[in-house]
């Protein structure tokens, strides 16, 4: 039986560190926490979590891998645990038609009409888990069951930019356009990266997202002024 946390080398300047194997909000939040324990580290370059667990690239020059584990003991031994996000984000989307061409079906598959299935998709808090895949493309733990969806048996060569999908158990934000197998629901006119703007990235794990749904005349109101490099909404502070 594997115990965990699991210290795993990834070649001479990386490690990762397991937490689990399974997509559970506690378990998260340890990744978030630890993360943001060892970003004093004295040799550690780069930081990566997901879901369940998180990368350290090092400069083996500045530390060796054993004293990186220890370290990452220590931190552990004593991290504030909270599984609360601090930042809630309140982003609009128009569901369906030109925007979500995959909604009628994704609902029906669950014997919903497609207003049914907005509602629910609405009805959820969600927590960011982890951003990657693509630039800022944000992965979202807390999809209703009734929504869980196998992805499509044959994916999609491009998917807009803003896109919301589902696929399995996750819904997700994405930034680019780019190849998807996830069923698209909605678009947002909110840019979740942008090179040009500072902040580049939008999200950050362990935000709360709610979706708040629009009309295509709103979403193409809002999509130009969203596409402004100076364009930077303000998250709320979670309740």
């Amino acid at each position: 039986m594997n115990s965990y946390p699991r210290f795993v080398p990834v070649g001479d300047q990386a490690l990762l560190i397991e937490f689990g194997a399974v997509i559970d909000d506690r378990l998260n939040a340890r990744v978030q926490a630890l993360a943001a324990a060892v970003a004093d580290i004295d040799g550690v370059q780069d930081i990566i979590p997901t879901y369940r667990s998180l990368t350290l690239q090092f400069d083996p020059l500045l530390i060796e891998l054993t004293d990186l584990c220890r370290a990452c003991g220590d931190r552990l031994h004593h991290l504030a645990l909270s599984s609360a996000p601090s930042r809630c984000w309140r982003v609009p989307v128009c569901y369906g038609g030109s925007c979500g061409e995959d909604l009628s079906s994704l609902a029906a598959e669950h014997q919903l009409s497609a207003e049914q299935a907005i509602a629910l998709h609405c009805g959820a808090v969600y927590r960011v888990f982890m951003v990657g895949f693509m630039p800022g493309f944000a992965y979202l733990g807390g999809l209703p069951a009734a929504l869980h969806t196998p992805r499509r048996s044959s994916p999609r060569a491009m998917t807009p930019a803003s896109s919301i999908n589902i696929g399995g158990q996750q819904t997700a934000i994405s930034s680019v356009a780019g190849p998807s197998g996830w069923h698209l629901i909605g678009r947002t006119p909110w840019r979740s990266f942008s090179p040009a703007r500072q902040p580049a990235f939008l999200f950050q794990a362990g935000d709360a997202i709610i979706f708040e749904p629009i009309s295509l005349e709103a979403f193409r109101r809002l999509e130009p002024i969203c596409a402004n490099p100076r364009w930077l909404p303000e998250a709320e502070k979670a309740s």
